[in-house]
């Protein structure tokens, strides 16, 4: 099977990557898109977030720029050097400033950001955004 047959099977459950060190957003974001049909991996840092990305290939990997080790923006620019990870939109989190995720995102091959704190309608219409397809409910 090639890496574009696996991102287009049907019968595949969207994959969402979620990675954030504060353990209560993983938890929130993972409760609210439970609501969906989709398999959510966690990771708590940059280095599980790109482990998980090379194994496991999400759809879309939702990154807070500051964790420990390797940062968001390092990790999707990481993504971006992978030519089987090109199917991957990225959607960046932080709470830096607005204008400075605005301006610093899109260097690093980001598809998307949100500044945190940021509302969960509005992260579900980011996903959907990126896929470019609604998120199918449970």
């Amino acid at each position: 099977m090639t890496d574009s047959t696996e991102h287009s099977d049907p019968n595949r459950p969207t994959t969402l990557l979620v990675a954030d060190d504060d353990l209560d957003i993983l938890m929130m974001v993972r409760h609210h898109l439970g609501k969906y049909n989709v398999r959510v991996l966690e990771a708590p840092d940059g280095e599980q977030a790109l482990q998980l990305t090379l194994a496991q290939r999400p759809d879309v990997a939702i990154l807070d720029v500051m964790m420990p080790g390797i940062s968001g923006w390092e990790v999707c620019k990481t993504i971006r050097e992978y030519k089987e990870l090109t199917p991957c939109k990225v959607i960046v989190l932080t709470g830096i400033g607005e204008k400075l995720n605005e301006m610093t995102s899109p260097i690093y091959g980001a598809d998307a950001f949100l500044d945190k704190p940021f509302d969960l309608d509005e992260l579900d219409a980011t996903i959907e955004k990126v896929l470019g397809r609604p998120l199918e409910r449970v």
